[in-house]
């Protein structure tokens, strides 16, 4: 056989199967390929990053904050090593997940505490004790701010009878960025009294918010109960920070089952502490939890997660007053100079809410 005739079967070979290459010829990485490295890598960094905070922050038994640093700044410089120096690669694929399985069982153990030195506004936990439709909700705060850092707290007792809660209103405050806001909620009743509850870190003694160390276990779930002049006019006096005011659309009954959860989770919380995450338990998606399946709207949404925009979400699904556009609703409902105005007045709230959308006095609400 000449060599033509040798080269003639490989011709044809190639000729009847195109999508194998020739010898010696490099072989073309399909795009799905590509996408499925670049998306492993992004996973990876991801978890290498969480690793090296959650150490860093939160493993307080391995030592002092710099030795915790320097740590956690070894897991992603390990792994670099790994991808330099071991193949095939799958391996230290398989030995970053290893580690995050491992780290992360170690994290979910640490437990959080009520036991620590507490800032004093937040060092007594509420606790509300039942009796058929009468609640007596205990160390409701009401504290007087000279400035955010210094007050003097006041703890009250108040007897409330769930069958004369008549409204449940929404507070949304922003203090910087409009992608996200604090929520507070707060139940009206006969006789215009209203209980508001704040869900916010527990923060120690000379310990400050970090949005980054939220993430972590960093900050014990604490549930602020408290009269409207406290938490609110902290908010729009003292820090001046942006403050809107909605009525919800919700029936009573509704509401009355939705503040016993409330008060439920409150004596759970004083039982057995929790931690706050600013993901996954925060202001707004301990709302939603506690919300429960029997909700009448479905409040799921990225929006959520960017509360900034629970006004909007609330108002798109029919939760708030809707017989004016979004935006004219939102610049109505801003209290800030409502609040300056009533700052010395006992009858804060209900000059708050004076003029507002659909905002009746509660001795007026439905029965």
């Amino acid at each position: 056989m000449t060599p033509d005739e040798r080269a003639t079967p490989q011709a044809s070979r190639s000729a009847r199967h195109p999508g194998v290459p020739e010898a010696g010829r490099p072989r073309r990485r399909r795009p799905g390929v590509w996408v499925g490295r670049a998306v492993v890598g992004l996973g990876c960094t991801a978890l290498l990053g969480w690793m090296a905070l959650a150490i860093a922050f939160d493993f307080a038994l391995l030592g002092p904050p710099g030795l915790r640093a320097g740590l956690g700044a070894l897991v992603p410089v390990g792994a670099g090593v790994a991808l330099w120096r071991v193949r095939p690669l799958r391996w230290v694929v398989a030995g970053i997940l290893g580690a995050f399985v491992l780290v992360l069982a170690a994290w979910l153990a640490l437990p959080p505490s009520n036991t620590r030195d507490w800032q004093p506004d937040v060092a007594t936990l509420p606790f509300a004790d039942f009796d058929g439709e009468r609640v007596t909700v205990h160390n409701v705060r009401n504290a007087v701010y000279r400035t955010e850092t210094d007050y003097t707290v006041h703890l009250e007792d108040r007897t409330l009878d769930l069958a004369t809660l008549r409204s449940l209103d929404l507070f949304l405050v922003y203090w910087g960025s409009p992608l996200i806001a604090h929520t507070i909620l707060s139940w009206g009743f006969e006789g215009d009294q209203y209980l508001a509850i704040s869900i916010e870190t527990r923060k120690e003694q000379g310990e400050e918010y970090s949005a980054l160390r939220g993430f972590f276990r960093q900050y014990e779930l604490t549930f602020v109960v408290a009269d409207e002049r406290d938490v609110v006019r902290l908010r729009t006096n003292v820090r001046g920070e942006d403050v809107y005011l909605y009525r919800l659309d919700v029936a009573p009954a509704d509401a009355r089952r939705f503040l016993r959860r409330y008060l439920q989770e409150i004596n759970q919380l004083r039982a057995r502490p929790q931690w706050y995450n600013a993901l996954t338990e925060n202001c707004t998606t301990a709302i939603t939890r506690l919300a429960g399946a029997d909700a009448r709207r479905s409040w799921w949404s990225w929006k959520l997660f960017l509360n900034g925009y629970l006004d909007e979400l609330a108002y798109d699904i029919g939760a708030i007053d809707r017989s004016l556009p979004f935006a004219v609703l939102k610049a109505q409902s801003h209290i800030n100079a409502r609040a300056k105005a009533a700052a010395a007045d006992p009858r804060f709230s209900v000059r708050i809410r004076d003029g507002l959308p659909r905002m009746a006095p509660t001795g007026e609400g439905k029965g």
